[in-house]
């Protein structure tokens, strides 16, 4: 992934690339509450176990846990609610397309700020088999491998 001028990064869920076929990416905003957005300039979010859900013609992230900024009070958030994500309606239209085929599902690539606003990298995803992970591994582990015997050969 490129370094983008003017973003940065929060949180990145790589796990998400070990897990999943990427197919389709695209940026949507946060409906975040006050204490949220302090909490993720400090970078306290865990987007690891996240995904996104298409429900009445919304999508709504759940499971990404934002932990309670420290200096806040009463007015402290729900670390795991779920929240809303904005999107245009023609973006959703085609995620509900998208998710209605066999095994598609929507999953956060990484949480960041752009220009002040949170956004996050919505991924169109399919599940990777046991043997396809086996597979990625040992191509990465090759590749490594490979790296380190140039490395070795020209020093």
């Amino acid at each position: 992934m490129a370094k983008e001028p003017g973003i940065k990064v929060i949180s990145d869920n790589r796990k998400a690339r070990h897990d999943y076929h990427i197919l389709d990416t695209l940026e949507a905003g946060i409906s975040l509450q006050g204490t949220e957005v302090k909490s993720l300039r400090l970078g306290k979010v865990n987007v690891r176990e996240s995904f996104a859900r298409v429900k009445d013609g919304e999508v709504f992230l759940h499971g990404m846990h934002i932990s309670p900024y420290e200096h806040g009070n009463r007015f402290n958030h729900d670390p795991l609610r779920v929240r809303k994500l904005l999107l245009h309606k023609r973006e959703i239209q085609r995620l509900i397309g998208k998710t209605k085929e066999e095994g598609l599902t929507l999953v956060p690539l990484r949480l960041y700020f752009k220009r002040g606003k949170a956004k996050v990298e919505l991924a169109v995803a399919k599940g990777k088999k046991l043997y396809d992970k086996r597979e990625a591994l040992a191509k990465k582990d090759e590749a490594r491998r490979v790296q380190r015997a140039i490395k070795d050969r020209f020093q």
